[in-house]
């Protein structure tokens, strides 16, 4: 209950803080959203786009999923909903940047290392990350028999990139970059050093954002 109090208090400076003034801050948004940026994220609740971009409401479109994964196009009668997403970001938004963002310490990726996805008697989480099993077998081809941290950072960095190509198969998306009205971005946000890195493809590393 002391989780739910603090949320509705929070509630209530969001609302005076957005609401409560002259000149609301929130008006311009009453009429629609047209956010230029969309960002990919993690699940994962030490890492909300938002707080760590120091956004406000309708700066981002932000779509967030078990280590911060994106599909390859399909069509079939599957219900995919960052697909969706993507669509509603792309073709209606009109979006000029996608980030997949991210981070260290990633839960579905060290499950994914691990070979311990999903709980018994469900297979959620194996199906979702399988998405990453070619992350995985690259970085144990790359880096076989070193420390397993090592490992799940590649790991981590592995599929931002995965993710990255898998965007591309989206037909109204690689149109767009090709035409260059659209960017594709993948950051990666170091939990312990409180640093964000983006890749370079030029370099094929990622690089701190300083």
């Amino acid at each position: 209950m002391k989780d739910l109090e603090r949320f509705i208090t929070g509630f209530r400076s969001f609302q005076k803080d957005y609401f409560g003034s002259e000149i609301p801050q929130f008006e311009p948004l009453k009429q629609g959203q047209s956010p230029k940026t969309m960002i990919i994220g993690c699940s994962d609740s030490r890492v909300d786009p938002a707080i760590l971009t120091n956004c406000a409401p309708g700066d981002i479109f932000t779509v967030r999923n078990v280590a911060n994964l994106v599909p390859p196009y399909e069509e079939n009668g599957g219900l995919h909903g960052v697909s969706a997403a993507l669509e509603f970001a792309v073709c209606h938004l009109g979006v000029e940047h996608i980030i997949v963002l991210g981070h260290s310490q990633c839960g579905g990726i060290n499950a994914l290392m691990a070979g311990s996805c999903g709980c018994k008697g469900g297979g959620f989480i194996s199906r979702w990350m399988s998405i990453a099993t070619p992350a995985r077998e690259k970085v144990l081809a790359e880096l076989p028999g070193k420390d397993a941290k090592l490992q799940q950072r590649a790991a981590e960095q592995a599929a931002i990139l995965l993710s990255l190509e898998n965007l591309r198969t989206f037909p109204w998306i690689e149109q767009r970059v090709k035409d260059g009205a659209l960017s594709l971005h993948g950051w990666y946000f170091d939990l312990n050093a409180g640093e964000l890195s983006e890749y370079q493809p030029a370099f094929g590393l990622f690089h701190k954002i300083n």
